[in-house]
């Protein structure tokens, strides 16, 4: 049986080099995009679309720019669950997915069971979504907030 490592180590010089160029710009066309990595255009059509087929790409999307729309509050709540049985966890990550709110949300090793990224327009939007949302949400015994100052870098791998 095939490990995921050894999936990744399948992945060739041009596979690589499609994924960074890919998340980069993902609207970039076939033409350029083949020309950026050295292959004509069909064969590194194939491989984008085995790439795509294969999980290595999940889709695409626009980034949206947050100060744009108002929303450049971010907000990182640490929450402790007061019961972290699979069917409890199971009920949070799917009430989780409901707010709009909560851009990220991670199950933590550690001294708190999640760390949710909340975005929201200031610090009351953030309260509100705070009292009336995340605190409300299955299994949650306590929450503790960090305020981002400033985002250094977010949302890419390369």
């Amino acid at each position: 049986m095939k490990q995921e490592s050894d999936e990744i180590r399948d992945l060739d010089q041009f596979d690589r080099r499609i994924l960074e160029v890919l998340a980069e710009d993902g609207r970039i066309s076939v033409t350029d995009l083949s020309a950026r990595v050295g292959l004509s255009k069909t064969p590194c059509q194939v491989r984008m679309r085995r790439l795509i087929d294969e999980g290595y790409i999940e889709g695409f999307r626009a980034v949206l720019n947050p100060a744009k729309l108002g929303l450049e509050h971010v907000a990182f709540a640490e929450v402790k669950l007061s019961d972290t049985r699979e069917r409890a966890l199971a009920e949070f990550n799917a009430a989780v997915r409901r707010v709009p709110e909560i851009e990220e949300a991670h199950m933590i090793a550690g001294r708190f069971d999640y760390l949710l990224k909340v975005r929201t327009a200031d610090i009351r939007r953030y309260r509100e979504v705070l009292g009336e949302k995340i605190s409300s949400l299955p299994h949650v015994a306590s929450s503790s907030t960090s305020v981002a100052m400033e985002s250094v870098k977010e949302g890419r791998l390369s």
